[in-house]
């Protein structure tokens, strides 16, 4: 597989907290040293996995400041920078600081749930406007509204700032679609840790991950495999992960992932309401995964 800069493993990093609900810095320092030695090879701040919603601007700031100088140069940066509200996605792009940072992921509008000829001007005015290429993020089950194949290819055609999609639609026909009709320069990127090896068979890139987080080294492993087109190797190290990546969506994301990495001494099992922790339930049977690995 030809390398490309978003290549291989991507991970959408969780933002820790303190108990009193205030970003754990240190944390924040040991989770980005876990994914550096763990051989990712980048890192996506502010996504969904990091609680963005439930940031204020001031600590949105702070956390892709802190990531750069705790990353210092050595994965490749992206600055999760989206919203439903174009004027203030732009507006965004102008207000944060972000040094260091390689590119812009940026999740499709929700809530509002536009037609298709509203997505494709809203990744129109956003792409013009954006100081670094842009990876688009279609993920329904979040947003309400699927970007289907049609209008991804038209956002890819007309949009060279856009790089690639984060594909999160769960439906493998359409990845395979866009895949087959992509522009030159336009990448596809899996949004789904237990479609990965999958998708990459398909012509996928690789993933930007959530289990990752907690096993960094392990999951890279099986995505390299992918690139080497090595997927006798990669099969068993996916089917693997199978279970725990279904146990850690099983009560909600990143309440999952945030439970392996408080077991491994990562980060505090704390979380900005409406997100709560697992059940006692779960939180046994993720200690018996960990022992799978």
């Amino acid at each position: 597989m030809t390398k490309h800069t978003f290549s291989g493993t991507g991970v959408a990093i969780v933002t820790p907290f303190l108990e009193n609900g205030e970003l754990d810095k240190e944390s924040l320092e040991n989770l980005i040293a876990h994914l550096v030695n763990g051989g990712v090879n980048y890192l996506v701040v502010l996504g969904t996995t990091g609680e963005n919603s439930t940031l204020f601007k001031e600590e949105k700031q702070e956390i892709f400041s802190l990531v750069n100088k705790f990353n210092n140069g050595k994965c490749i940066l992206v600055a999760g920078i989206g919203g439903n509200d174009t004027r203030a996605v732009i507006n965004a792009f102008n207000e944060f600081d972000i040094t260091g940072y390689s590119a812009i992921l940026s999740v499709s509008p929700y809530y509002n749930k536009p037609s298709s000829e509203g997505l494709f001007q809203h990744y129109k005015a956003i792409s013009e406007a954006s100081p670094l290429p842009m990876i688009m993020y279609n993920v329904p089950g979040r947003t309400g509204m699927n970007v289907n194949a049609e209008t991804t290819l038209r956002i890819a055609r007309a949009c060279k700032n856009i790089i690639a999609t984060k594909e999160a639609s769960g439906s493998v026909e359409q990845i395979m679609q866009i895949i087959k009709d992509k522009p030159v320069g336009f990448e596809v990127i899996s949004g789904d840790d237990g479609l990965t090896l999958p998708l990459m068979a398909c012509g996928a890139i690789g993933v930007i991950s959530v289990v990752a987080n907690a096993f960094p080294k392990q999951f890279s492993e099986m995505v390299n495999h992918c690139m080497d087109g090595d997927f006798a190797s990669a099969r068993p190290i996916h089917e693997k992960f199978l279970p725990i990546i279904n146990s850690l969506f099983a009560e909600g994301s990143p309440s999952g992932v945030k439970a392996y990495l408080n077991e491994m001494g990562i980060v505090k099992n704390t979380f900005r309401l409406p997100v709560v922790g697992v059940g006692a339930a779960l939180k046994e049977k993720i200690k018996k995964l960990m022992e799978t690995v």
